[in-house]
Formats: C-alpha cells, structure tokens, sequence
C-alpha cells in the first residue's frame, strides 16, 4: 500500500511539475513577443509619426519631401517584415523543423534574390516530424538571419550555398559563400554580432561555429538538438 501511494504521489508530482515548467515556457514566451513588439514595432511605427511631421514642416522643399516619403517607404516595409517574423514566432503551428526550414529557406532565397546574389538550397526532400520548441525556432532563425544578412554586407561574395544536414539527435544549418574569408567577415561582423549568434545558439543547447570553405570564403554552421516526436 505504501509502494502504490508513493508511485501515485510520485506521478502526481510529476505531471505539476510539466504543468509547471510548460507554463514558465508560456509566459517566457509572451514576454518575449511582447518584448519584440515594443522594440521592433513600436520604434518603426514612432519613426514613421516623425517623418510624416517632418513632411508637414518641409511641404515647400520638394526634395526633402520626397526624402521623408521614401524613408516612410522603407521604414513600412521593414515593419511589415518584423510583424511577419513576429506572427510567424508565435504561430505553435510551426513549432516543427520543417516549418523553421521552409521560413528561413524562403527568407534567404527573397533577401540573396534581392541581393543578386547567386543561391543554392540543398535540402532534404522530406523532413521528419520533428517538434522545435518555440525559442529554439526563433533563436536559431535569428542566427541564421543574421549570418545571411552578413554575407550580403560584408563577405563581397557572388554564391551562397545553404545546407540543411540531419543527424540523429541534432540538425545542422550550413550558410557558406564564396567571398573573402572568416577573418574578414568576422572582422566586419564584430565581436557583437559573432558574440550573440553564438549566445543565440548556447542559449537553446546548440553551437555556432564559423570556418574557412573548401576553396574561399567562409562557412557558418548552426547546430541544435532535435527531438523526434
């Protein structure tokens, strides 16, 4: 009788404690949108209040309008990227590999397009059923994003090749160009922007890494654990 009260007890404490930690998980990530809407959106939308001010104040210099008008523009676009990354992050439904790869792999192929940068994908045909935990996608879709964005501002490169690998308990996200070498593009990244890809990644159990190609240019790797449902 003991035996089965303590299995019970045991049991019970258990399922609270996964209640317990699946709601810690929740309200991290609620504050985590909340958090990206005020920096993100709230900045963007502020800037844009100012500019349209500043279009009143200078409506008899026509260059300077069109000035104003073109940063409202471009400050619109990129608020309507963050809300999409955004919606995106909070969507569960994809909280699964093959939604974090479909995202980043259509944000690299429209940012490298826009570019005129030369791209490849080499991705599986079909992935796993594989659950990503929340700040998993997003810290490692921030990784990547910003290893694509340094590729177009700092390597010089003319291709890209990005590679998703598998292995048993982890996946691999490979960005490699052929531009002018780690070296280089860390020292035009700054120890920052190396610091919090790599911070992004050890914060989820993952690793960053960046080494020199096959022949030029420089290879980042991205490294996170995975869980087959």
């Amino acid at each position: 009788i003991v035996g089965t009260v303590y299995f019970i007890a045991t049991q019970k404490l258990q399922r609270q404690l996964a209640s317990m930690r699946q709601q810690e998980a929740l309200e991290k990530e609620r504050a985590r949108i909340a958090r990206d809407l005020h920096d993100q959106l709230g900045a963007n939308l502020t800037q844009v209040a100012l500019l349209g001010e500043m279009v009143g104040e200078d409506k008899h210099l026509p260059e300077e309008v069109a000035s104003h008008a073109q940063q409202i523009c471009q400050t619109a676009r990129t608020t309507s990227d963050a809300l999409d990354e955004i919606v995106w992050a909070a969507n569960p439904s994809n909280d699964t590999l093959e939604g974090l790869v479909n995202y980043a792999c259509k944000y690299a192929q429209d940012y490298l397009a826009l570019a005129d940068l030369r791209y490849r994908l080499e991705v599986p045909t079909e992935l796993p059923e594989v659950n990503i935990p929340p700040d998993l996608r997003h810290n490692v879709f921030l990784a990547f994003k910003e290893s694509v964005n340094n590729v177009v501002k700092h390597a010089q490169a003319t291709e890209v090749r990005i590679r998703l690998r598998l292995e048993a308990d982890k996946f691999v996200i490979e960005i490699e160009d052929n531009g002018r070498g780690p070296a280089e593009a860390a020292t035009k990244t700054g120890r920052n922007g190396l610091r919090n890809m790599r911070q992004r990644m050890e914060d989820v159990s993952g690793t960053f890494a960046m080494t020199p190609g096959a022949e030029r240019g420089t290879i980042v790797r991205l490294t996170a654990p995975l869980t087959k449902r």
